[in-house]
């Protein structure tokens, strides 16, 4: 693994009418488990199935119906909790959270307060090259989601759907250590990042399979210092939590706009309210949803139907056993074993299935070649069509041939665009499409001088500029080309126009 060297990026400062204050953020994220079953039952969570469809009698609160375990979704938090560095407990235990809402059938939610599942881990956030951020992660903790009540169907009267309720969901909670808007939303992709990788979130925010809630107060410059020297949550001010977050730029708008007004409010001689307000992106605008409860509120007890979770570590080392190479060791190798830049190699590791193309295509060819025609064209191909890589009718060892037939001198990289483009469009292999068009770059010397004479003769006028100006050899070059239908090697001829030209 390369070791590379971070700098930590400065707290984002927002300037108010009397004084500058800075920014402290902590994150609650919310990743749905990638599993086929629910957490307490059997029912799928199949996303865009038939209203009520997907529920069990246990999800529905039906009398006498007891929740039982699903170990995969605990393996899933495990897994999570390993990619993320984190303490696994051996002991954790299920509590029940109090409160109505009509689209939770129990009147409570199993969660887990007391005795989490995963403890303290850490991520580390990248803000561009040689930049990042360390977010310690407090916990992770295991607990079933809730329905979702539909406003829209009818002017009268509400609609409940049962489908996601008992879903298993990861509570993924952050330290305040996110210092801006640009570092939530870096802090968001980077854990969507890992989850993708590891396969326990699919991270579909479109879906709501990843959703966070983003704690957001204001302190004067040097009172974070202290809190971190103390660990005393008052100089940190009071925190408003904004709930339900589904978008990487709307997370972004909310804690700027939810900033600004708690500085117009502290400034006016008035108090923050801790409270959980939503965010309205059409109006740019917070507001009030609910007093923010504490713990106490929810009246949270150990829930008498489940045992506490007793699991042993050779269970845990065999989960660790399995972990793929995470974004943080693929990326370092890439930049070592390919000679990529860490900006190249973030962005073909930005998903794992990126990586997985661009390692197949480059295996035992140049890294860096290979990653210009992936990042450039490829990429940039797919992303005007709105397609992924799983999608690309370009193939790794397709892109493969491409590198070859240019480090080979087959064809020039301008030949090497049109044969892309018939690659992509057609499926043909490369190496195929250079032999039946007739696109094989022209290397015979012999031939490219005989254009070059016709050339350098049929323009004496150019030939005394390009004399007095050496810039202008270009045009003879372009001449050239354009009489060898681009096919001659432009390296031999730009060597042979100065030679003639003597410059």
């Amino acid at each position: 693994m390369l070791d590379l060297t971070y700098e930590t990026p400065k707290p984002k400062v927002i300037a108010g009418a009397k004084h500058d204050w800075e920014l402290v953020i902590g994150m609650e994220v919310h990743a749905q488990v990638s599993s086929n079953a629910k957490l307490f039952s059997g029912a799928s969570t199949k996303f865009g199935a038939e209203p009520n469809s997907n529920v069990a009698f246990v999800d529905a609160a039906m009398p006498g119906m007891l929740p039982v375990i699903n170990e995969y979704c605990v393996e899933q938090a495990v897994r999570t909790g390993l990619g993320l560095n984190a303490e696994i407990n051996l002991f954790s235990a299920f509590d029940r959270k109090n409160y109505f809402y009509p689209d939770l059938p129990q009147g409570y939610q199993i969660s887990q307060l007391y005795h989490p599942i995963v403890g303290e881990g850490e991520i580390l956030v990248d803000m561009g090259p040689g930049v990042a951020r360390l977010v310690r992660v407090e916990r992770i903790h295991l607990e079933q989601d809730a329905g979702k009540s539909i406003h829209d169907m009818d002017p009268n009267m509400s609609f409940v759907d049962l489908n996601r309720t008992g879903v298993a969901l990861m509570e993924i909670v952050s330290r305040p250590d996110i210092r801006g808007p640009e570092e939530a939303a870096a802090y968001v992709t980077k854990l969507r990042q890992i989850l993708r990788y590891l396969g326990t979130c699919d991270g579909n925010m479109q879906n709501g399979n990843l959703r966070a809630d983003v704690n957001v107060s204001i302190c004067r410059a040097g009172q974070y210092e202290k809190y971190m020297e103390t660990q005393d949550f008052s100089y940190l001010g009071t925190r408003c939590e904004i709930k339900n977050m589904n978008s990487m730029r709307f997370i972004q708008m909310a804690i700027e706009v939810e900033a600004r007004r708690q500085i117009a409010i502290v400034e006016a001689g008035g108090e923050v309210v801790q409270e959980t307000r939503l965010y309205d992106p059409d109006k740019n605008e917070t507001r009030s949803m609910r007093s923010k409860e504490e713990a106490h509120d929810y009246r949270y007890f150990p829930d008498p139907d489940l045992l506490p979770l007793e699991i042993e570590q050779d269970w845990i080392d065999g989960i660790k056993a399995t972990l793929p190479e995470l974004p943080d060791v693929k990326k370092a190798r890439f930049v070592g074993d390919f000679g990529l830049s860490e900006y190249d190699a973030s962005v073909l590791t930005a998903d794992a299935e990126n990586a997985q193309f661009f390692e197949a295509a480059a295996q035992g060819r140049d890294g860096k070649l290979a990653a210009n025609w992936i990042i450039n064209e490829l990429f940039g191909r797919l992303k005007k069509e709105d397609h992924d890589i799983a999608q690309s009718p370009v193939s790794p060892a397709q892109i493969g041939q491409i590198v070859d037939l240019i480090k080979s001198d087959a064809i020039s990289g301008k030949i090497a665009k049109d044969v892309f483009e018939i690659c992509y469009t057609t499926g043909r292999d490369p190496s195929e499409i250079v032999e039946t068009e007739g696109m094989k770059q022209v290397t015979d010397t012999g031939a490219i001088e005989s254009a070059v004479d016709e050339i350098i003769a049929a323009n004496p006028a150019q030939v005394e500029k390009a004399k007095a100006n050496p810039k202008l050899a270009g045009w003879f070059v372009g001449q050239v080309m354009k009489a060898t239908g681009g096919k001659a090697n432009p390296k031999a001829v730009n060597e042979l126009v100065a030679a003639k030209l003597g410059l």
